[in-house]
């Protein structure tokens, strides 16, 4: 499910914010971008966001900035690794101008907050951001959460398309079994015309067999009891996304079935608008967590 929350706030001279963004997905994945000095953070988090959310792409996005001016260092790592492309790239290109100090120190992470200031600016402000990290959580939620109540009325009125599109096949497959059975046993009775010697008791049961077949009224049944049961979690409507995921699987199974034993083009037609309507149920459900 889609949804946004921002938290910010400012303590002890360090501004903090937090952004919390939202996509859908059938599994729930988190995703931290925290600033350096605060990955140690990261495992609470997750496991705070783990029990507020089931599903979707979240991202989590924390920046922090301090209103006096930080101590910075250097990282020698990282200077030597810059030092070593630029010393390179000047010697493969003919008449450019060496490296410069200036150059490479304005290159991201060669210059660094001092370790100790960011020991101090966790210790100073880790309250506070993990505070305004559960309520950024339960404005996404709150977003989230007002987001199904509008997907509640597109997966009702898409299930009632359903419902409508089922009772009209019901209605088409009424006599079908019938009128293939006299279909067939008319077919049969000019068999029997020119072959006599075929036994009629044993052409009546396959008759009967290939009739069966042609009945489309268990299928109609468990769809309406999938129907039924999808209204169900939908009253439920707590972590209700992965049921319903494996409940369109049974509605597509049954309308399937219902094409596959049509035997008129008007049954056939029905049967892939409601395949369609499912489809559509199914898109709908993704966003349910």
């Amino acid at each position: 499910m889609t949804g946004f929350a921002r938290a910010e706030g400012n303590i002890d001279g360090i501004a903090w914010a937090w952004e919390l963004r939202s996509v859908n997905g059938r599994t729930l994945e988190l995703r931290f971008r925290l600033p350096n000095g605060w990955d140690s953070m990261e495992a609470g988090w997750r496991e705070i966001a783990g029990k507020a959310l089931k599903r979707g792409n979240v991202t989590a996005n924390l920046t922090i900035k301090r209103q006096s001016e930080t101590r910075l260092e250097l990282d020698p790592a990282a200077l030597e690794q810059v030092l070593k492309i630029a010393t390179d790239l000047h010697r493969r290109i003919a008449g450019s101008p060496p490296p410069s100090a200036e150059a490479l120190l304005s290159l991201p992470g060669v210059l660094r907050q001092a370790q100790a200031d960011q020991q101090e600016e966790r210790a100073a402000a880790a309250a506070d951001v993990q505070a305004g990290f559960v309520a950024a959580l339960g404005d996404l939620v709150a977003s989230r959460q007002a987001e199904g109540e509008r997907l509640a009325a597109v997966l009702t009125r898409q299930l009632n398309e359903i419902t409508t599109l089922r009772d009209t096949a019901a209605e088409q497959a009424a006599g079908q079994p019938a009128a293939q059975r006299a279909r067939m046993l008319d077919n049969l009775q000019t068999l029997l015309r020119e072959t006599p010697n075929l036994s009629e008791e044993r052409i009546a049961q396959e008759v009967a067999v290939l009739a069966s077949r042609s009945d489309v009224r268990e299928e109609l049944d468990r769809l309406s009891s999938h129907i039924e049961a999808a209204h169900d979690l939908m009253r439920e409507a707590v972590n209700i996304g992965r049921k319903l995921d494996f409940l369109i699987q049974e509605f597509n199974r049954e309308a399937n079935t219902l094409c596959s034993k049509s035997a008129s083009a008007a049954l056939t037609a029905t049967g892939l608008k409601l395949k369609a309507a499912i489809e559509q149920l199914r898109e709908q459900v993704q966003n349910i967590e």
